[in-house]
Parts: C-alpha cells; sequence; structure tokens
C-alpha cells in the first residue's frame, strides 16, 4: 500500500513517515542544532519514522548553511529553502505542502516553544482527537507591552471573528492527516494560520504549557508584524469593520436630524438662528475624517481581492535539501550538485527550478 504525497507521486506505507515536524526559520542559526537535537530526542522516543521539515524564509545569518549540514548528517530532515522572505505564516504552509506524516506539527524553531510537548500533543492524537494545540498557561521572558497587547488580540479576535478561535495559542500544534489536508487546501495569500486550523474543525483539544524565553537573538514579530499579523486575522475572519462604516453612517445621519430639528426649534420657539463657521467646520474635519478611515477599510479588503484574483504562487523555492524520496506538492525532485530540481507540472511545482 502507497501513501499519497501532493501530486507529486506515492511512498511505500512502511517508508513513510509516522509524524513529521513544520519548523519555519529565520536567522536562527545559533539555535538551530538545539532545536534539531531536541526535536531528535523528543521524536525517537515517540514514533519509528519521522521527519523534521525545516523552512528558511530569506534568513542571513547562515541559517540555509547550518540546516544543509543539518539534512546531509540526518536523512530525516528536509530543509526548503525560499527564493526571499515570504512571511512566516506563508513559510508554515509551505511546510505543510511538503509534511508526509500521518501527523504534523508546526513549531517554532526559536525554542519558546519547547519541543518536549510534541509529546503531549501526540498522546492526545493517540487518543482521538485530530486537531491539538499547544495553549500557553505563561509566557516566560516577554515584555509587559508584548503580553498585554496578545492578550488584547486574542480575545478581540475572538469576541469578532465567525470562527471560535481559541485563547492564548499561536502556531504550535499537531494536525491529523486529513486536518493537515484540509488546510492544505486553503490557499489564500494574507494568511492567519491559527484562524485557519480554528476554521477547518474536527475533534479539537488543548494541551496546556509554559512558553520559553528565546534562546539566542531577538524577538522575529516586532510591533509592525503584530500589527499585521492582528490585521490579517481581523479582516479575514471577520466584517466587522465593513460593518462599522454602516453603523457609523447611521449614527453621523442621525446626530445630524438631531441638529437640524435642534436648529428649527430654536428658530420657532426661541427667534435665534444658529451660525457659526467653527461648528461647520468642525462638522465637515470630523465627518470627512470618518470617510477617510472607512475608505482606508475598504482599500484594505479590495486591496487582498487584487491578491488573490493575481493568481500567484503563495512562494517560490530556490533550493530543496533532504531526502530524494521527497516530492514536491505538483511534482519530484531530480538531485542536482547537492540539491533537487522539481520537474513537477504546475505553477507550484515549478517554484522549485534552479539551473543545472
Amino acid at each position: 500500500m502507497a501513501m499519497d504525497v501532493g501530486q507529486g507521486g506515492a511512498i511505500p506505507a512502511d517508508l513513510a513517515p509516522q509524524l513529521s515536524v513544520v519548523a519555519p526559520v529565520w536567522n536562527e542559526a545559533e539555535t538551530l542544532p538545539l532545536f534539531y537535537a531536541r526535536c531528535r530526542n523528543v521524536l525517537d522516543a515517540l514514533v519509528e519514522r519521522w521527519e523534521l521539515v525545516l523552512i528558511d524564509d530569506g534568513s542571513a545569518d547562515g541559517s540555509r548553511e547550518v540546516m544543509e549540514a543539518l539534512s546531509n548528517s540526518d536523512p530525516r530532515v528536509r530543509a526548503l529553502i525560499f527564493s526571499r522572505n515570504f512571511g512566516h505564516q506563508i513559510a508554515i504552509t509551505a511546510g505543510l505542502d511538503y509534511a508526509r506524516g500521518d501527523a504534523v506539527v508546526v513549531i517554532d524553531s526559536d525554542l519558546q516553544d519547547p519541543p518536549e510537548v510534541i509529546a503531549d500533543l501526540y498522546a492526545q492524537w493517540k487518543s482521538g482527537f485530530q486537531v491539538v494545540y499547544a495553549m500557553r498557561s505563561a509566557r516566560v521572558g516577554e515584555t509587559w507591552f508584548k503580553r498585554t497587547t496578545a492578550s488584547a488580540f486574542y480575545r478581540l479576535i475572538r469576541s469578532i471573528a465567525n470562527v471560535d478561535i481559541p485563547l492564548d495559542t499561536g502556531d504550535f500544534r499537531l494536525m491529523d492527516r486529513r486536518a493537515a489536508d484540509a488546510l492544505r487546501s486553503m490557499r489564500e495569500h494574507h494568511r492567519f494560520v491559527r484562524g485557519m486550523a480554528a476554521w477547518i474543525g474536527y475533534r479539537t483539544t488543548a494541551v496546556q504549557y509554559a512558553r520559553a524565553a528565546r534562546h539566542a537573538g531577538e524577538t522575529k514579530y516586532p510591533l509592525r508584524k503584530m500589527a499585521r499579523l492582528a490585521i490579517d486575522g481581523i479582516t479575514n475572519f471577520s466584517y466587522l469593520p465593513l460593518q462599522l462604516a454602516t453603523y457609523a453612517g447611521f449614527f453621523v445621519a442621525g446626530l445630524s436630524l438631531v441638529g437640524v430639528l435642534a436648529a428649527i426649534l430654536v428658530r420657532i420657539f426661541l427667534g435665534h438662528e444658529l451660525t457659526g463657521q467653527a461648528t461647520t467646520l468642525v462638522s465637515v474635519l470630523f465627518l470627512g475624517g470618518i470617510q477617510l478611515i472607512f475608505l482606508g477599510v475598504i482599500g484594505e479588503y479590495l486591496g487582498r481581492i487584487y491578491d488573490e484574483v493575481k493568481g500567484r504562487p503563495l512562494y517560490l523555492l530556490d533550493t530543496v535539501f533532504g531526502d530524494p524520496r521527497a516530492s514536491s506538492p505538483m511534482g519530484s525532485f531530480k538531485r542536482t550538485s547537492g540539491t533537487y530540481r522539481d520537474r513537477g507540472a504546475g505553477p507550484e511545482a515549478r517554484h522549485g527550478d534552479l539551473d543545472e
């Protein structure tokens, strides 16, 4: 019996990994060796066959060379090298595209999410759950501002989203093959993976853990990226920003009607006429500001539609290091000088092409 791997062919069931670990990498050269060692210790104790899929998201600190060395020393490690930085959420997607295990774990490579928690996720999966997410009970080494804004965001998105997104969870989770394939089938460009994982449903449970401090380096999610992720989450799973424009319109229209009625009553009963350039100017500026805000909101949604209709691939691969049996989602790889050349047919197969 064979196991399908995307559209690139099949591998024998007795060779297919039982568990895949997908880990995005961006400037983690210092952390990667320890991350690999801890993952190996955990996975060796859990299953007989496993794989570690590392995705380099345009690192500039030597992470690529470390990933190549790991894949050369251990055939269970595969490294996908992006042609440039495409973003953390896209890197997760690429890892899911290439993961072949019966179950797939998504985890960051900075060691803030302890690899040892994978054993707890796996135990819950073996008990019958299809999606097991890791819920943060503590966040060690993070600033008060980061903890406060993260908590506020999770509660905001949960209150306005049209799906039930768990509180205090990131992308660290385990999905069985059926759930991972369902997530892979969703190809939107502006991705909020933790919301998408909630949208697919299936039997779900949580495992609590304490998030550790970074092993080395600095956070890869500064305020600007956090804000962008928050906007992606809100616009992907809620129409509330657009609905607010309607509510604001009714409110301003009602306020204007009250003002007109007040002016008429003052004129009739008091004989005074309300005048004043300052009042008019403030009203115009207020209404102009409201209109510009909601033009921006509408533009945000329209921009996302435009990105989707362009039909570009989610990512482009420069190189893939690792197991020659591995297939891309839409093709297979031919060995060329330490890398693999994609011979697939579709647009996301051709993203791996390299010069001979």
